[in-house]
């Protein structure tokens, strides 16, 4: 499991350097094999784009003037999302990018470009690479240090957690852990939910058959959602417990599964047949479809989350094609259930189909973290 130092210090405040922490944590039975120092070149710096241009010599480029604080500079670019206001990164000559490569001042097309505009990738930052870096907050100026700027330095802990201990399977795991070894306050995450419209029970239906295999299961829906790209700080450290991030929704529901250990699951309201989630086993010679369009063959000791048509999820480990998140998603229903982990963990190594859901309910989750495992994700 790989996890964000400075997340962890979010819930608690520890003095200690993350190679004591991750010392300590050994110590008392969390091995942690792996301290990875992540951080950014210093000499890249933010820069405001105050014009875009197009390059003389070539269809696809443009010339962005740029601010750094000092002076302007004409920068050569390509990026499709350029454009007059927005706050970037620049990487001046010298700078040796994620990948390795060196930048160089040099002429592109003719146009001389005196560093390069750069996206998360190149810097090592997410896999975003659709275009140059946006979403920098409007606080930091031109010509900063975007690396102090933005906080960007931190240290991945690369914790092996043993079967027993799935309580320490989320960064609020792991800091409750660190709370006692440092008998330091924990702080938890503070959301005041505010709920409108029509009660969910008027909305969406719950059937639980298989009560042994599924003793809680909650549901929140979310109605106006906007699929969109989630913020930086997210993709961030989705990014860097290696997971990669989709869109808004997906994104949020790992980012609770990391924090709190409580896998969630979200479906799109309007491919849920009659609007009736039904926890089941599956039936004898069913099939079905999983998110990596691979079609699998069920058992009879297989737990599935079905509407009233057809299976939209293998409960505890992978959704469905049939019910997944779209960009024309509008509706959104957040699962939270507690699954029982030998059944889990059956189906997971019957059909070789391990997943970051699996591996938790496996070993076995918090049954009482479910309902605010949800108000976290809808807040």
């Amino acid at each position: 499991m790989l996890l964000s130092f400075k997340w962890i210090k979010d819930f608690v405040d520890i003095d200690e350097n993350p190679y004591k922490v991750a010392d300590a944590l050994t110590m008392s039975g969390i091995e942690v094999e792996e301290v990875v120092h992540v951080s950014i070149p210093g000499e890249v710096v933010c820069v405001r784009v105050v014009d875009v241009m197009p390059h003389p010599n070539a269809d696809r480029l443009s010339i962005a003037r740029v601010d750094i604080g000092r002076e302007k500079l004409d920068i050569v670019c390509g990026a499709p999302n350029v454009r007059p206001g927005m706050l970037s990164a620049l990487a001046p000559p010298g700078v040796v990018l994620a990948d390795g490569m060196k930048v160089k001042r040099a002429k592109i097309r003719g146009v001389e470009s005196p560093g390069i505009l750069v996206s998360e990738r190149e810097l090592g930052l997410t896999d975003d690479h659709t275009g140059i870096m946006e979403g920098i907050p409007d606080g930091v100026r031109p010509g900063e240090s975007l690396v102090h700027a933005m906080g960007l330095e931190d240290w991945v802990l690369n914790i092996n957690v043993t079967p027993n201990r799935g309580d320490c399977l989320s960064v609020i795991g792991i800091a409750r852990e660190l709370s006692t070894m440092f008998g330091k306050e924990m702080t938890w995450p503070s959301m005041e939910l505010k709920e409108t419209g029509a009660p969910i029970e008027s909305m969406l239906k719950v059937e639980v058959d298989a009560v042994e295999a599924c003793p809680r299961y909650c549901a929140r829906m979310l109605e106006g959602a906007a699929i969109s790209k989630s913020p930086f700080y997210m993709r961030r450290r989705l990014f860097l417990s290696g997971i990669r991030a989709i869109n808004n929704v997906v994104d949020v529901t790992n980012y609770v599964m990391l924090e709190y250990g409580q896998p969630l699951h979200a479906f799109d309201y309007e491919r849920i047949g009659g609007h009736t989630i039904i926890v089941r086993k599956a039936l004898e010679g069913e099939s079905f479809v999983t998110l990596d369009s691979v079609e699998r063959a069920l058992g009879t000791g297989d737990l599935l989350i079905c509407d009233k048509d057809k299976p939209v999820a293998l409960a505890g480990i992978m959704g469905g094609e049939n019910s997944e998140i779209t960009e024309e998603s509008k509706t959104v229903v957040i699962e939270s259930a507690y699954f029982e982990p030998v059944g889990i963990r059956k189906t997971s190594s019957r059909l070789n189909l391990s997943t970051e859901a699996s591996y938790r309910f496996e070993r076995g989750i918090d049954p009482l973290v479910q309902r605010h495992a949800a108000d976290r994700a809808a807040y």
